[in-house]
């Protein structure tokens, strides 16, 4: 049984193959049309006979993020018609009082209201359909009306209408992709899901063409869950999907720590572009029922990922108080770092690493850096201050999801992977306390190695919004949105016996107290179809024993391990790296 796995990242390509109880690697630059790469990268692996092909891409997070979506409409119950704009009346930042949120995606003039009213207890006021307006010369429609969670027939009326006058449209109603209660979280993932929907079902397709052609099957995508869906799924709702990648690599990241004898450890995924940091816990990746993507809130199941724009590629510049800043901008692949060759000039760094004698000449793939070209584009800029500004980034998100969530980073191993993941992970392991870091041998590769080996997986949610003791029998498996009666946020817990007394004890240790005589609300249950992954084994990658300050050359990326620090292989083909 051949499996691949393809990632694309904002500046390589990586590809990795299972087959016959071998694993081979491979790495390509990331073309301007990402099905090439696609394709390019599983040549470059020799993906034959393929029966199983999982594909991580970031198309829908960078049309979102450029905004390169659809021209959206809005429709919401009358009266709630600027429910995007809104938002929850809250700062952007609390103590800087002019900075603005982001727009929303559906401009003010393209947000209108239909002529009905749910309320909890059903129908109000009865649909109207004549009062839908004209929408011509709109690509994309976002339906989202007042209790569709709970009472979804005036959505399905409405979408059904939409479809029906505006057939060359694309009609998302909120009750087929967040069924949850909490109207503006709502209205904004189906807004999200409705503008991104033409740009990413054109990518599936072709994606899927280039497949055919190149004689390989059509690709799953994983999902932001870290589950798989098919290409027409994908394309539906590609809101499912806007952190597919980064979830590949959590994934991979969990399995490494996991073999190397590691519960407990956080993910630390430098590329090109960003650098995306997660917890891991008892073995298994965290995961949120919702995240901001671009400023804006998601409300789906999505692998628990924190991502800063701080990558190999990232730019060093100057603000205008002359502070030295660096990203979010990024070289990317064409032209990339000036020591790439290929016509950048900006100091990136990677090239400040390359100056600081941390890289090797020829990186993995035969590319081959210039030394010269890199002292360049820095000019009088410290290379070592670029290494300590980028850090700086990438210790806030590392903080984010251990210290700021009540964990002790210091009882946690940092599992290093992407191109430069590694030559940052002790330094960044320092500054936490945390004495173990992890570099798998094919940290280059690591997403796609989560690709192949990640479970298939299916979520589901349904909202209740009842007292726990009215909600009737619950799933045996799965999770509980739970809090007091009367509190506006919630906690998730395990579904199981005694499911009171395990929120009682889980509220006690995130806020220090519990009352156990307050009655309980059940907002929401989670569960998800799980299938295995494919049993995977890595192939015994060769003895390896470091003492720092050494440059460690690996398979698909490059480790410096500074002064203080020894390593050694074990079993797996993992470098664990100790502070002495």
């Amino acid at each position: 049984m051949a499996v691949l796995g393809v990632d694309v990242g904002g500046t390589f390509t990586d590809a990795v193959l299972l087959a016959d109880g071998e694993v081979r690697t491979a790495k390509v630059a990331t073309a301007r049309r990402q099905e090439e790469s696609v394709v390019a990268a599983a040549r470059a692996v020799g993906a034959a006979d393929v029966e199983r092909f999982t594909h991580g891409t970031t198309v829908a997070t960078n049309a979102l993020l450029e905004r390169k979506g659809a021209r959206t409409a809005f429709v919401a119950t009358a009266g709630f018609e600027h429910l995007l704009h809104l938002r929850r009346q809250n700062r952007r930042h609390l103590y800087r009082l002019c900075e603005q949120h982001p727009e929303p995606l559906v401009p003010l003039e393209r947000c209108f209201g239909v002529d009905e009213r749910v309320g909890p207890g059903g129908v109000l006021r009865p649909l109207r359909l004549d009062s839908l307006p004209d929408l011509e010369g709109v690509e994309a429609v976002a339906v989202c009306l007042l209790f569709a969670f709970r009472e979804p027939e005036h959505e399905r009326l409405v979408a059904g209408e939409l479809r029906r006058r505006l057939p060359a449209a694309r009609v998302v109603a909120s009750h087929e992709v967040a069924p949850e209660f909490r109207e503006y979280e709502r209205a904004s993932t189906t807004a999200a899901d409705a503008y991104l929907g033409p740009v990413v079902s054109r990518y599936l397709r072709a994606l899927a063409a280039a497949c055919a052609e190149a004689r390989l099957p059509e690709p799953l995508v994983l999902r932001s869950s870290g589950g798989v869906a098919t290409v027409d799924e994908a394309a539906a709702h590609p809101a499912f999907a806007l952190v597919s990648g980064p979830a590949g690599g959590a994934v991979g990241a969990a399995l490494i720590a996991r073999r190397s004898g590691f519960a407990d450890a956080i993910s630390l995924d430098m590329g090109g572009t960003s650098t995306d940091v997660c917890l891991i816990a008892g073995g298994e990746v965290g995961r949120a029922s919702e995240r901001a993507v671009g400023g804006l809130p998601i409300r789906l199941p999505t692998v628990d990922v924190h991502t800063v724009g701080a990558g190999g590629g990232s730019i060093a510049w100057l603000d205008a108080g002359g502070a030295l800043r660096v990203g979010p901008h990024s070289a990317g692949a064409d032209p990339g770092p000036a020591c790439y060759g290929r016509g950048g000039t900006e100091p990136t760094v990677t090239d400040a690493n390359l100056v600081l004698g941390r890289l090797p000449f020829t990186l993995a793939g035969g590319l081959q850096l210039d030394p010269d070209a890199a002292e360049r584009a820095l000019g009088d800029v410290d290379p070592g201050d670029v290494v300590r500004v980028v850090n700086a980034e990438m210790l806030r998100a590392l903080r984010v999801v251990s210290v700021e969530r009540g964990h002790d980073p210091r009882e946690f191993a940092l599992v290093a992977f992407g191109g430069a993941g590694p030559l940052h992970a002790c330094e960044l392991a320092e500054e936490l306390e945390i004495g173990t870091v992890l570099v798998p041998a094919a940290a280059g590769v690591l997403s796609a190695l989560g690709l192949v080996a990640g479970d298939e997986r299916r979520d589901g949610v349904r909202s209740y919004v009842v007292p726990l003791a009215e909600a009737g029998e619950l799933p045996e498996a799965g999770e509980a949105d739970l809090r007091y009666a009367g509190q506006s946020f919630e906690l998730t817990v395990a579904l199981g016996p005694q499911l009171a007394e395990r929120f009682h004890r889980a509220h006690e240790e995130r806020y220090g107290y519990a009352d156990r005589h307050r009655p309980l609300e059940l907002v929401a249950v989670r569960t998800a179809e799980i299938r295995p992954g494919p049993d995977l084994e890595l192939p015994p990658a060769p003895p390896l024993r470091v003492t720092g300050p050494a440059v460690a050359e690996l398979e698909g990326a490059t480790c410096w391990v500074p002064a203080g620090w020894v390593g050694e292989r074990d079993g797996q083909g993992t470098t664990i790296l100790r502070r002495t």
